[in-house]
């Protein structure tokens, strides 16, 4: 799954809508390790994205076949009519996508896998735990939260995600500490089993997956 063939199938999924909105789906495999956090997903998992945007990551994950199926919610409306647009033509019944803020009532019952992908520095820092617990509360005994983010450190790339979040999304960001998402996970009842650095171009990401206690998914 290199970032080219991800490109490519995004390319596919993404035919109808605004065309600056298919081309922040289509080239943010470039910039985004999407490759280790799909890989990250168990085969056939129900997954709930948090902050979905376009529906990217659930539409790669379905085009891969590797999800059985998937719920993802955003605040921004025209994100999410891409993304209702991208599931209806090429995955029916399978994926859904709703208009939803942090702070409204998440969707119903609880998931193989939960992902949180560049959400959290986009929280005010005062509200940043509330929604790791929101989200460890949304995974299945045995599940999975996945929460990718960027790097603090060295200076240079954490200056270099702020300029990004700047000029794309006009907003300051808080990107918490990784130390922070684990005690803030631990405290929800969810223990870290691996973490990574992935360095892509002048970014850092960093991937946090953390396990629900009870039975395995």
């Amino acid at each position: 799954m290199t970032a080219a063939a991800l490109a490519a199938t995004a390319r596919r999924l993404f035919t109808d809508g605004p065309p600056a909105w298919r081309l922040l789906q289509i080239y943010r495999p470039y910039i985004c390790p999407f490759d280790v956090i799909i890989d990250a997903v168990p085969q056939g998992a129900r997954v709930l994205d948090i902050g979905c945007g376009g529906g990217l990551l659930l539409g790669l994950l379905a085009a891969a076949g590797r999800i059985g199926g998937g719920i993802g919610f955003d605040t921004s409306v025209p994100a999410v009519e891409l993304a209702r647009g991208m599931a209806g033509r090429s995955f029916p019944g399978r994926l859904d996508f709703e208009a939803l803020a942090v702070q409204d009532s998440w969707p119903e019952g609880t998931f193989d896998v939960v992902t949180a992908i560049d959400v959290l520095h986009h929280v005010p820092p005062s509200a940043q735990a509330g929604v790791v617990a929101q989200a460890a509360a949304k995974v299945r005994p045995g599940g999975l939260l996945l929460v990718k983010d960027m790097v603090t450190r060295p200076w240079w790339r954490a200056a270099a995600n702020h300029l990004h979040d700047l000029v794309l999304a006009r907003q300051w960001i808080h990107t918490p500490e990784g130390g922070d998402i684990v005690a803030w996970a631990g405290a929800a009842g969810l223990v870290l089993e691996r973490e990574r650095i992935d360095n892509v171009l002048w970014y850092g990401h960093r991937l946090q997956v953390f396990r629900k206690g009870g039975v395995a998914c």
